[in-house]
């Protein structure tokens, strides 16, 4: 979708907004069920790059220490007390630049992946850069859905993140697509953008082809120590906003109400449902964030009378638009 769509939807009276988007919602989702997700850090701490926004980087004194690569045992038990506690996609991530084929750290990853994908959950990794044979070693593996968030538009994108370029992401995103798994693909608020920074993300988002399978839309948890520590948060009419947009600019995505629910009431995540969210991290943890506890979490989604979504785990990615260009290797 166009910026100059992007940008007359955003500037509607709000309740015009959510009309439209709620519209849009219960066409393309009319069960009106939530997709619970957890996310579990595999390898935390000591990274290379230079994000900003994360406590991971070992460049940040954030108190977060490197740590090894989990066992397969103990990912295996928190993969499993995930399902049973209602998840329906497991998410790992590692704080890692990238991987490469052949490395014994990319060799265990595919050994887990492997193990997980037993467990009849979504499998979803964010490992950094993925050259194409790696994507397709993935998808192979079992995964279901790969994250690589753009974080903010083109234009903002060096004012958060140097050691690697917007063109390297859209390139692993194109990657993903080309070996056929899902891209969960979406952004964070609050990174001292602007809001026409936040629509021209999404306007890259929107032209994938095909379009992503996620949009997780994030809300900045200032961490400790690093570059981003004591930014206000994003006020909560802005969140529900871009969500109501994504929505429409993305009707068949799941659009993830994802970091910053803490900092979130209750009435301010059920207008984010209202709005088009139909995904949420489930769970006490996000990496290194803290995140509403599973109790918090199914009290309020009874409160609204929302179901969850069952696990798809042989989810098939989006299909390719035959109309639109294919997602570019870079911008």
């Amino acid at each position: 979708m166009l910026f100059s769509e992007l940008k007359r939807l955003h500037s509607l009276p709000f309740f015009e907004l959510l009309k439209q988007a709620r519209a849009v919602h219960e066409a393309n989702w009319p069960e009106n069920d939530v997709q619970l997700c957890t996310l579990l850090s595999i390898k935390t701490g000591g990274c290379s790059e230079d994000c900003s926004y994360c406590a991971q980087s070992a460049r940040y004194n954030s108190g977060v220490e490197a740590e090894r690569l989990l066992s397969k045992d103990v990912i295996m038990e928190r993969a499993t007390a995930a399902r049973d506690t209602g998840s329906t996609r497991f998410c790992m991530g590692a704080a890692w630049r990238g991987v490469r084929g052949g490395t014994q750290r990319f060799e265990q990853v595919l050994d887990i992946v492997r193990d997980v994908s037993t467990l009849g959950m979504e499998v979803c990794v964010t490992l950094g850069e993925l050259g194409p044979d790696e994507a397709k070693a993935l998808k192979e593996a079992g995964v279901t859905a790969y994250n690589h968030n753009l974080d903010t538009s083109p234009e903002h994108y060096p004012n958060i993140v140097t050691t690697h370029t917007y063109d390297d992401r859209l390139r692993t995103i194109r990657n993903v697509q080309d070996a056929g798994m899902s891209v969960c693909c979406g952004g964070i608020l609050g990174l001292g953008e602007t809001t026409d920074d936040r629509l021209k993300m999404l306007e890259v988002i929107s032209e994938f082809n095909p379009q992503p399978e996620s949009v997780p839309i994030n809300s900045l948890m200032p961490m400790p120590g690093t570059p981003l520590e004591g930014k206000e948060a994003v006020d909560g009419f802005d969140v529900a906003r871009m969500i109501a947009v994504t929505r429409i600019a993305v009707p068949k995505a799941k659009v993830r109400l994802s970091a910053g629910r803490t900092r979130m009431s209750d009435e301010t995540q059920a207008l984010c449902y209202f709005a088009g969210a139909n995904s949420i991290f489930y769970g006490d943890k996000l990496l290194t964030a803290k995140n509403p506890a599973i109790e918090a979490d199914r009290a309020l989604l009874a409160k609204l009378g929302l179901g969850t979504l069952a696990p798809n785990p042989s989810l098939a990615a989006p299909a390719t638009e035959d109309e639109r260009p294919l997602s570019p290797a870079c911008c």
